[in-house]
């Protein structure tokens, strides 16, 4: 391995797009050049299985034989637009509901992304939490595996027990912390 292999630099960009079934996409750094390869494994590492289209993103890449590569995911953000954008389920909640819900850990049970919508399970409760696709992008994400582990943000709308938010359980933990 050279030298140039082995260093590695922060790169702040957005998600070009990004195909779980494929394994991988690519970023567009800010400062320009070329495509950065996001591999589905990074992805994994950071907790997430996918990541949606203009996401923001800040990771650490290196230059390889094969071009410039993410190694390492630090953050992801929602897409701009998308956070404040409003889904009509959440119409007639106080905004201010939403923001104290805690977030709750659970697992995926299936998700549809043709349909637009999926299930997940709240440990420790026997219900299904209804899971939105736009909720899903507001959160930064593009689609769920069935057993994924999140945190959700839940609240009583319209369709009954629905999710407000939605984070992969390592980016929980991470915002926990902080």
């Amino acid at each position: 391995m050279t030298e140039q292999e082995n260093s590695t630099r922060k790169i702040d960009g957005q998600v070009k797009w990004f195909d779980p079934v494929k394994g991988f996409g690519f970023v567009i750094a800010d400062e320009g050049g070329p495509d950065i390869l996001l591999h589905a494994n990074v992805l994994r590492n950071f907790g997430q299985s996918s990541v949606a289209d203009d996401a923001r993103i800040a990771i650490l890449a290196q230059d390889t034989e094969r071009g410039v590569q993410a190694v390492e995911v630090l953050r992801i953000d929602p897409p701009e637009g998308i956070e404040g954008g409003s889904l009509a389920d959440f119409d007639d909640i106080d905004p201010e509901v939403i923001r104290n819900a805690p977030l709750e850990p659970a697992r995926v049970k299936w998700f549809g992304k043709a349909k637009g919508f999926g299930f997940a399970n709240v440990f420790g409760r026997d219900e299904d939490v209804f899971v939105h696709i736009e909720v899903l992008r507001r959160s930064g994400l593009a689609d769920l595996q069935p057993g994924e582990a999140l945190a959700i943000r839940v609240i009583d709308g319209k369709r009954g027990r629905m999710a407000a938010e939605v984070c992969a359980w390592e980016a929980a933990l991470k915002k926990a912390e902080a």
